[in-house]
């Protein structure tokens, strides 16, 4: 008995000194840093303090966050005619999330359409004002000719659709009411990887979902806005997150332990269409500054460098840069200028092809979704400080940001140009192709965006608009001459992929 006591000694001993030093290794590491998120609305306290993996108020903790935010997270129904599901061939499930039904998403959807009175799509949304207006994805509204909201008590409301953005599936809302529970938003740029998150929202159909998890990276480009090709200039710097979300998360809260808006949920990386580990959130700096554009000038105002680049994170595309220019630049970090486009800030500002920008402001560029996020968060008119490399050296310069057109201050609906009220432009129909299929007059459709009134009458990219309030059109001029200054309804008529023709309508915004 002695003798096997002495042997299992040795173990008993270790086992002790293991279990003492990970109750120690717990309780310091257990010490989390005060990060004191900057609330849009009000100023988080400054004591505030994330949850420590081994804190007994983690519990508390989730319910006091999950408390404050179930109420300010709403249910989003998306209603289409026939027509317009038509417009987007993959559903917006298949497009965010994958097509679980291996390939069939599309013989799917042509065989079950919604009937009239039933939603085509249902997502979530955010509370973010007392007074009705209501955050979620572009995605989750797009192509609606009727929004329901449903509150987590279960009122129901019909929404106006405010504006969109599918350059960063963000959108806004407002639904008439008052006193309602609405979120802050925090400083997204104060989150750090392993912090404690919560998502909400309503997934798969089941209401006032709460999941929990941590910031698993940050400025995260997964190339899912650009790859719809509706987005021209996606940014995409997203909160990487493994809270549980699943279809029906989208535009839905990711928010601190102090129940505090750190994100909108957008999309998950899968294989089957649900949860398998990692999900992505716009993060709240940028969809904070979306919302009050449109809300401010009916449009979001959005700055541009004005220089052509090459990611040189990006180990493909260094190698395939370097095999069509004979160059023999390095893989690493930082944003290599290739070129300039027109009216070019960054030009005008000094920089040369051949620059290595390096950092945006205080802002490190290490990839191009850092360069997207600092910039796209800018409006026309605003300055900033870009340090970059030229030849081993270090220098910095002051650009002025401008639109795409070269303008440096803010425009409204009232400065759109006809193709902007409307969504779309338009390539003229050759001779050729008129005689062909019959035709005396038509242009074909192209750069049609996402939300706009084109798109919400089922119009998509390569349909042909026959006429325009019953007149001929042959070019873009002619679309434009009949719509500027003009007010009222306008009568669309126009040919599908199969040669089927319609005559749809809407208000002139």
């Amino acid at each position: 008995m002695k003798s096997t006591l002495k042997k299992l000694l040795p173990f008993a001993v270790v086992g002790v000194i293991s279990g003492a030093t990970t109750v120690g290794a717990l309780q310091y590491f257990g010490h989390s840093s005060n990060n004191g998120d900057q609330s849009y609305f009000t100023t988080a306290a400054p004591n505030t303090s994330f949850a420590g993996m081994n804190t007994g108020a983690v519990g508390d903790d989730f319910v006091k966050a999950a408390k404050t935010t179930v109420p300010a997270v709403v249910t989003i129904k998306n209603y289409q005619s026939r027509t317009a599901s038509r417009a987007s061939e993959q559903d917006l499930f298949d497009f965010f999330f994958g097509d679980p039904f291996g390939g069939r998403g599309q013989q799917r959807q042509k065989q079950q359409q919604a009937p009239d009175n039933m939603p085509s799509g249902m997502g979530s949304g955010v509370i973010i004002s007392p007074d009705g207006y209501i955050i979620s994805n572009n995605h989750v509204v797009a192509g609606a000719n009727k929004l329901e909201v449903v509150l987590s008590n279960k009122k129901s409301y019909i929404a106006t659709l405010v504006g969109t953005d599918p350059n960063t599936d963000i959108s806004l809302l407002k639904i008439e009411e008052k006193g309602l529970p609405y979120l802050n938003f925090a400083n997204s740029d104060n989150i750090d990887v392993g912090q404690w998150v919560l998502a909400v929202g309503n997934p798969l159909g089941l209401n006032s979902t709460v999941t929990a998890g941590i910031v698993s990276a940050k400025g995260r480009g997964i190339g899912i806005l650009g790859s719809q090709g509706k987005a021209t200039n996606p940014i995409e710097s997203f909160i990487q997150t493994d809270a549980a979300i699943n279809p029906g998360n989208s535009g839905g809260a990711l928010v601190n332990t102090n129940g505090e808006l750190i994100g909108i949920n957008s999309a998950i990386q899968s294989t089957t269409g649900y949860y398998q580990g990692y999900g992505f959130a716009v993060p709240s700096n940028l969809a904070r500054k979306i919302v009050e554009d449109i809300k401010k000038f009916g449009i979001v105002q959005r700055g541009f460098l004005g220089v052509q680049s090459l990611d040189l994170s990006n180990d493909q595309l260094v190698t395939s840069y370097n095999k069509q220019f004979k160059t023999n630049l390095k893989v690493g970090s930082g944003i290599y200028v290739t070129g300039f486009g027109e009216n070019s800030g960054a030009e005008d500002a000094g920089l040369k092809k051949g620059d290595v920008i390096t950092k945006v402001d205080n802002y490190d560029i290490t990839d191009f979704a850092d360069l997207s996020m600092s910039i796209g968060s800018k409006r026309p008119g605003d300055k900033v400080q870009v340090t970059y490399s030229r030849n081993g050296k270090e220098a910095t310069t002051t650009v002025t940001l401008r639109d795409q057109k070269g303008g440096t201050s803010t425009r409204t609906k009232a400065d759109l140009t006809v193709t902007e009220k409307i969504g779309a432009e338009f390539d003229p129909l050759t001779e050729r192709f008129k005689t062909e299929y019959g035709l005396n007059s038509g242009v074909v459709a192209k750069n049609v965006s996402e939300g706009s009134e084109m798109a919400k009458i089922g119009i998509v990219d390569n349909y042909i608009i026959i006429e325009v309030n019953g007149k001929p059109v042959n070019s873009q001029k002619d679309v434009e001459k009949i719509l500027e200054k003009y007010q009222g309804n306008v009568q669309v008529k126009f040919v599908d992929d199969y040669g089927r023709i319609y005559t749809k309508g809407f208000k002139m915004p």
